[in-house]
């Protein structure tokens, strides 16, 4: 499934917190220069509709998926004939005071799919449990490009978020975030570790600016299936980078680094058990 090779563009953006428009005005920009320069798939950051610390106007900018910012992002891809991947505040179909923090593909066909961040930190800075719903269930995704998994920020601290999605038949992991810079070394680590340990290209886009005094770092990047790194945007400040993904640099990675074909169930079974027990 694919077409082999594809550029994807990290558009690491600086949002206007709770300004909507401006915030989708900029993504257009931005994708419509990316597709200049030949990207056929293009990611935002976490919450780039919005902003990041938004606390309670969340439940304000909040909306359903499908919904307007859905839909106008997604006749931005049909118009540019071109993938995008953004984060959005998420508004629950069977109840309005029930949000979650999501990943949406849109693309030349339509709204494509959604994926609601599973883990939700509630610690040091981070108060997203007092907002938002854990979401449930992998966002594992046909398109024309590749078949695409997703995962939101701190979804990547868990391996077996991306190991799932690689055993699903993800070609490409989709990593959105809105990280500040006191954890910039955690990310820079843990994510070649996602993609080497699963032979699996991952795109990386962060927020980069300040909201609030809390300052994002960017660090954006394209990882190959052996941990290489093929892109990355600056730090600490807006960035538009484009790299290539050769989704056969996965079966050639998989020959001398086999772990995925020497898993073993059983001891996936063993890290349940032990974690109930934890």
């Amino acid at each position: 499934m694919g077409k082999g090779r594809f550029k994807v563009a990290l558009a690491q953006m600086e949002c206007s917190v709770g300004d909507k428009e401006a915030n989708l005005a900029k993504m257009e920009e931005m994708a419509e220069e990316a597709r200049r320069r030949g990207a056929e798939l293009v990611v935002f950051p976490e919450l780039a509709t919005t902003g990041y610390l938004c606390r309670d106007l969340f439940y304000e900018l909040a909306e359903p998926i499908p919904g307007p910012t859905t839909e106008r992002m997604a006749e931005l891809a049909r118009r540019e004939e071109i993938y995008l991947v953004f984060g959005m505040p998420e508004r629950s179909p069977v109840s309005g005071s029930i949000l979650y923090n999501s990943a949406v593909l849109v693309g030349p066909e339509g709204l494509v799919g959604s994926f609601r961040k599973l883990y939700l930190p509630t610690h040091s800075v981070f108060e997203e449990k007092r907002y938002f719903r854990p979401g449930e269930g992998a966002g594992v995704f046909n398109t024309a490009l590749c078949r695409m998994g997703m995962m939101v920020c701190y979804d990547a601290f868990f391996p077996e978020v991306a190991r799932v999605l690689r055993l699903r038949g993800a070609q490409l992991i989709v990593c959105i975030s809105a990280s500040p810079g006191v954890r910039r070394y955690y990310f820079e680590v843990l994510l070649t570790a996602r993609a080497l340990e699963n032979t699996v290209h991952l795109a990386y886009v962060n927020l980069v600016g300040r909201e609030d005094g809390l300052q994002f770092w960017g660090g954006s990047r394209l990882i190959g299936p052996t941990g290489s790194l093929i892109a990355k945007a600056k730090y600490d400040e807006e960035d538009l980078v484009v790299g290539e993904v050769d989704l056969h640099d996965a079966d050639r990675a998989g020959v001398f680094l086999p772990m995925l074909r020497d898993l073993r169930p059983d001891v996936a079974g063993w890290v349940e058990e032990a974690t109930r027990s934890y």
